[in-house]
């Protein structure tokens, strides 16, 4: 096994069988996971799920599919629509890698997610956690899905790390393939219920290793629960050009009309925002509202025109067509 462990080498049939045991008992009930969803769906979900919480997620994945339930009629949308729709997960860029998506696959697959490994790799916004993760729950492929949820728990109960390493190493990639069950099957089960218990039970801060499925084979418990040798970096939010990126895709979110640059990177005057909709006026209060000096939004604004996120006219800024 890998120079990484700590520990005597796992039983590895055991950690199998008690992992997967678990999952079949304590899943959660997700849409994307039912027998009947579509390998478009759990494309949509991939995508979707990239840094956002589950609970986030639902309710705009349901949404998504309900309008767009197959990438053709996703592909025949604008990048526009597709924008608005992605609402506040987040990201927004990911909402047009997904129509590219759609696109590619409606354009070169027939409108049919391709099941083959490398032809989803090919995908326009597709990495190789994203393509392993839809050949794996859409397909039932025998692929390795290195997620940080599935990293952190191989380096606390193989490693006997708190905590894996802020990017994915090599190392980290053999470690989850030597721990790959040989039989497809199970192999499919053992990456979903691995991803399952970093989410719910080995998670990143306040882990619940009473309920772990395999605590006294742990070599994190055994090793004392050592702290991470890196202590985890919490995300920034407020005062970052994220946040103002964001409540700027707010404010044309709201409306179908462009709004004047002037009102999204200009100082406050009320008396410009005459004949505006209430809602878009509500989301400009609150975009001004975070206090943002004019040189944070107008740099915000470029690069959500540079990213194609926003389109500029003559009668202002909007949506992309």
């Amino acid at each position: 096994m890998s120079s990484l462990h700590t520990a005597p080498d796992p039983d590895l049939p055991r950690l199998h069988e008690a992992v997967t045991a678990w999952f079949d008992a304590a899943a959660r009930d997700l849409p994307w996971r039912d027998p009947g969803c579509s390998p478009w769906g759990v494309v949509v979900s991939e995508f979707m799920l990239q840094q956002t919480p589950v609970g986030r997620v639902l309710p705009v994945w349901r949404s998504w599919m309900r309008r767009w339930p197959r990438p053709a009629d996703l592909a025949a949308a604008s990048t526009g629509e597709a924008v608005r729709a992605w609402g506040r997960l987040g990201y927004p860029r990911r909402a047009l890698r997904l129509h590219a998506t759609a696109v590619e696959i409606t354009r070169t697959h027939g409108g049919r997610v391709p099941a083959a490994h490398d032809q989803l790799l090919a995908l326009p916004g597709v990495g190789a956690y994203t393509a392993a993760a839809i050949a794996v729950f859409a397909f039932g492929d025998r692929q390795t899905v290195v997620d940080t949820n599935i990293r952190r728990v191989h380096a606390r109960v193989v490693a006997g790390r708190a905590l894996p390493s802020r990017s994915l190493t090599a190392a980290e990639t053999r470690l989850a393939e030597e721990l790959m069950p040989a039989d497809d099957d199970l192999a499919v089960r053992w990456n979903k219920a691995v991803m399952e218990l970093g989410a719910l039970v080995c998670t990143a801060r306040s882990p619940r290793c009473g309920q772990c499925p395999v605590q006294d084979a742990c070599a994190w418990v055994a090793a004392g629960r050592p702290e991470p040798a890196e202590a985890p970096r919490g995300q920034s939010w407020h005062g970052t050009d994220r946040q103002v990126r964001g409540a700027i895709m707010a404010v044309l979110r709201s409306g179908a009309a462009p709004v004047p640059a002037r009102h999204l990177t200009g100082p406050v005057d009320v008396a410009t925002g005459a004949g505006l909709p209430p809602e878009v006026l509500r989301d400009l209060d609150a975009l001004h509202g975070l206090g943002a000096p004019e040189d944070q939004r107008l740099r915000a604004l470029d690069g959500l025109l540079r990213d194609g996120l926003a389109v500029a006219g003559p009668a202002g800024v909007s949506l992309p067509g």
